[in-house]
């Protein structure tokens, strides 16, 4: 049993730790500690992840019932949606899509030209590619959730978010690239990843029990780890070890693919 101020502390850190998540992740305005402060660890505080994505989620959420409130389309909204998750996180997760993208060998690139190709910052034919079809999915997935109730649709924008942050974590139980950004970060431990997947479970059942219904919410789960650890696979030739880039496009890759977990378990005809 924890006294008053372990428990105190204990809540604390775990506010702090999401806090700083929410900086890691998105551009929200998270509040931070003074000078005193540790700098965020996300080896130490990966479990806060998905409870981050889970927050970002719901700002597209919001947005969603706003647009749904305005009587705009499903297509719009889940346009709208999209649009503000982008905004949120700074198409961060875009981005790494995009140069992952251009690394592949979708244009004939040699095993050796890969890794300059997927370091260039700017965005070739691939990455547009990707770019396009990754948005075309999300936004049309979500649409078509809607058709369920705005609610299931909310929550699994918040469910999607919480499934994506931990799929962008998956690369990191590889050694990481030594001049990627991934090095700085360093490599998850196995007790790092159980915690990020029993963060993800409490957003899977909370999400569950709300509206979505916990089987469901749990088989998307599944997939978008599936998904995510896929595309780890297929980005390896390209880089000699897990990179921001590679998290970036396995998050992408995690929350299409809980979108469509979720459609694949729906309701409507």
């Amino acid at each position: 049993m924890f006294d008053k101020p372990q428990a105190f502390a204990l809540a604390a850190r775990a506010v702090r730790d999401v806090a700083g998540a929410l900086r890691f992740f998105s551009i929200l305005p998270a509040p931070q500690g003074g000078a005193s402060e540790p700098p965020f660890d996300l080896a130490r505080a990966a479990w806060a992840a998905p409870v981050a994505g889970a927050l970002i989620g719901a700002v597209g959420a919001v947005a969603l019932g706003v647009a749904a409130l305005l009587g705009l389309p499903p297509l719009v909204a889940a346009a709208l949606a999209v649009a503000a998750l982008a905004l949120t996180t700074g198409a961060l997760h875009e981005r790494g899509l995009a140069e992952v993208a251009d690394g592949m060998d979708c244009g004939g690139a040699s095993g050796e030209d890969k890794p300059a190709i997927a370091r260039d910052s700017r965005v070739g034919v691939c990455g547009v590619v990707a770019l396009a079809l990754a948005l075309i999915l999300r936004v049309g997935a979500l649409a078509a959730l809607t058709r369920d109730g705005l609610a299931i649709a909310a929550a699994g924008l918040i469910l999607s978010g919480a499934a994506a942050r931990a799929g962008a974590l998956l690369p990191r139980a590889l050694p990481a690239r030594a001049d990627g950004a991934g090095a700085s970060l360093g490599r998850l431990d196995l007790s790092a990843l159980i915690g990020v997947g029993l963060a993800t479970l409490v957003v899977a059942v909370l999400t569950g029990l709300a509206a979505l219904e916990t089987m469901r919410a749990l088989f998307a789960c599944v997939v978008a780890a599936a998904a995510a650890w896929a595309t780890r696979g297929l980005t390896r030739p390209q880089t000699s070890g897990q990179t921001g880039d590679d998290a970036g496009a396995a998050e992408q890759a995690a929350e299409i693919a809980c979108l469509i977990g979720l459609l694949i378990g729906g309701r409507a005809p």
